[in-house]
C-alpha cells in the first residue's frame, strides 16, 4: 500500500467523527489520483474543516494548492536549492510576492 492510500484510509476511518479539535497532516495526497478523484479528496478536507478540523497539506498538486486558506510556499527551488520560506499568506499574496515560484502557476 502506497503511504497516500495509507493517508486516505486513515481519513475514511475519521470522517464520523468529532473533529473540534483535530489536526490531520496530509503528504501528497493527490499522488495516484485521477483528477476528478483530486475534487473527491478536496470536498474530504472541506468537510473536516467544516466540522472544526484543521487539515495541513504538503502538496504539488495546483488543483489542492489553489482550493487552500493558507500557503506557505517552499523554495526558491527543489532538493538543495529548496528548504527556505519564500512566500506565506493567502492565494492572492501568494500571486503578488515576487519571490514565489508557485504563485506564478495560481
Amino acid at each position: 500500500m502506497s503511504g497516500g492510500e495509507a493517508q486516505r484510509l486513515k481519513l475514511a476511518s475519521e470522517m464520523e467523527k468529532i473533529q473540534n479539535d483535530a489536526v490531520f497532516v496530509f503528504d501528497e495526497p493527490s499522488i495516484g489520483l485521477h483528477p476528478l478523484d483530486v475534487q473527491v479528496l478536496l470536498k474530504v478536507f472541506d468537510n473536516l474543516v467544516s466540522k472544526g478540523a484543521t487539515v495541513i497539506v504538503i502538496e504539488h498538486d495546483l488543483d489542492v494548492i489553489k482550493n487552500s486558506d493558507y500557503l506557505i510556499d517552499m523554495g526558491p527551488g527543489g532538493g538543495i536549492l529548496g528548504g527556505k520560506i519564500v512566500a506565506t499568506g493567502t492565494r492572492e499574496d501568494i500571486k503578488n510576492n515576487k519571490n514565489s515560484i508557485t504563485g506564478k502557476y495560481l
